[in-house]
């Protein structure tokens, strides 16, 4: 699937301060970009902004599949989301949370929710409640979910958080193997988060008064 997500003059303040501004980009199928800049400086913000979940306050978005643009009350079905603030369902047991999403999203081919499980080295924790999961344990299972739903666009928001070093090697191991041709886009701090082919774009240089920098 050739898929490409293009901002044109995007912009996003809250009341009077813009946190990015004037952002024009075309992100492309089949490569990871690396979202940076300091803490406070609108990572989050932006991949809330690409994804949907907050309105841009200026400029634009789209998104073509095999150059037919995209709805914008579809462009949920296309994306994969992860981030360590993300809510999981505290009272479902792994195996319900599972079932639960691959219930809504297509696993990619290949994989059964079982599987999925003994990728994540969970299975010890199948019929565990979220709730008694750890913070390490409930971001590889946010980053599994993400990354074993069968869409084209994959967001990260810091997906090293409370990922120690046994389960970072896991992340990028996971990341190689199902990057797939799909588009990627990477926010954080931390460059072991990245691949080194990532494409990097330095979030401060699109804030207001600064030179835009592609």
């Amino acid at each position: 699937m050739d898929i490409r997500l293009s901002v044109s003059n995007l912009g996003k303040r809250f009341q009077t301060e813009w946190i990015f501004r004037r952002l024009s980009y075309t992100f492309q199928a089949g490569t990871t970009y690396a979202i940076t800049g300091p803490n406070g400086s609108g990572k989050s913000t932006l991949l809330k902004v690409l994804s949907g979940q907050l309105p841009p306050s200026e400029g634009t978005i789209s998104y073509l599949i095999n150059n037919h643009p995209v709805d914008a009350d579809e462009v949920f079905r296309y994306i994969g989301f992860a981030a360590p603030y993300m809510d999981l369902m505290d009272e479902f047991t792994l195996m319900e949370q599972l079932r639960f999403h691959f219930s809504l999203k297509p696993l990619v081919p290949g994989f059964t929710p079982e599987q999925v499980m003994d990728e994540m080295y969970l299975s010890d924790a199948a019929f565990k409640q979220l709730g008694n999961f750890s913070s390490g344990m409930k971001q590889r299972l946010k980053l599994g979910l993400c990354l074993f739903t069968n869409s084209p666009v994959v967001l990260l928001d810091e997906p090293s958080s409370n990922l120690d070093s046994r389960a970072m090697v896991w992340y990028r191991e996971q990341l190689a193997k199902l990057k797939n041709g799909r588009l990627i886009i990477i926010a954080g701090n931390n460059p072991q988060e990245f691949p080194p082919e990532a494409r990097v774009i330095s979030l401060p240089d699109w804030k207001p008064g600064k030179q835009p920098v592609t």
